[in-house]
């Protein structure tokens, strides 16, 4: 049942990650799977471009946890080895084969860092409050530069990235906002790093947008909102959470439980997306 609300009284904000904001845009009805739906439907099995990600981040952040000294490449593949994530590869050698892939792109890139150019804080949490929005989310590295802060965010995947990808992250632009406010210092500029190139595309955000993305992740939140209320008022759950398909159908976790996204693209195996030239260009999402 939709919740009443005393006249006068503020409406209660929405809280949200970046994940969140990003699952209703990218589908409604997955969204509803994994945040309304209770019990939670079964996910599809492990991915593994998931878990290539997730053991990038998890060696980087150890990482800077290493003392000074040991902050090597040699220590960053010793990382990647002993935190390496298994599930979703075709087999034992297939997974090993990605492993060492992983150890050397780690320690290309830690290669071209300075060990004692210590983050202000890495896996940060951060969370800040709009008019509509509880955001929260956790930052892969933060530093301080000149006084001022920067959001450095780490990507994995085989599309190099740009700086129009940096610009139009509403999580990179949260995240700035939050980190920001939290720590009080300036915080305008986000890179993405692309671990395994090197690359750093780079934004620098003003005050303005800043706010024009906070204003799209309200608009979100707003839509979100409606429709979960809808819900809970007896609505029917595809009109108030329909399907989105495209795409990113055929890499869905809930993919078994929607016809439209059986029907948008084939099914996949777990590792597919590691050399499959059509897989999507997005990553797992980082920051709950």
């Amino acid at each position: 049942m939709a919740q009443m609300e005393l006249a006068g009284m503020p409406r209660r904000l929405f809280a949200c990650t970046p994940s969140r904001l990003a699952a209703f845009e990218d589908c409604p009805r997955r969204y509803r799977m994994i945040y309304l739906d209770r019990p939670r439907p079964p996910k599809g099995p492990a991915w593994a471009h998931t878990s290539f990600g997730v053991s990038v981040h998890n060696a980087l952040r150890r990482w800077w946890e290493e003392p000074i000294a040991a902050r090597t490449p040699a220590r960053a593949v010793q990382l990647v080895r002993l935190l390496w994530v298994e599930d979703g590869f075709r087999d034992a050698e297939h997974s090993a084969a990605w492993r060492e892939r992983a150890a050397e792109m780690v320690a290309g890139y830690v290669g071209g860092l300075d060990p004692a150019a210590e983050p202000r804080g890495v896996e940060r949490s951060v969370a800040a409050r709009t008019d509509a929005l509880a955001f929260s989310g956790r930052v892969d590295r933060l530093d301080e530069r000149d006084g001022e802060l920067v959001v450095v965010d780490y990507k994995t995947g085989r599309r190099p990235v740009t700086e129009q990808d940096a610009r139009s992250s509403p999580a990179l632009a949260l995240y700035a906002l939050a980190a920001g406010r939290m720590l009080r210092r300036p915080c305008h500029r986000v890179e993405l790093h692309h671990v395994p190139t090197g690359r750093i595309a780079v934004a620098e955000h003003t005050d303005d947008s800043i706010a024009r993305h906070v204003r799209r992740a309200e608009s979100v939140a707003s839509d979100a909102v409606a429709a979960t209320e809808a819900l809970g008022a007896g609505g029917d759950p595809d009109r108030a959470f329909p399907p989105r398909p495209g795409s990113l159908c055929s890499w869905c976790d809930y993919r078994r439980l929607c016809p439209q996204g059986q029907s948008a693209g084939p099914e996949r195996q777990p590792w597919a997306a590691l050399g499959d030239e059509t897989a999507p260009v997005t990553e797992p999402r980082h920051g709950d």
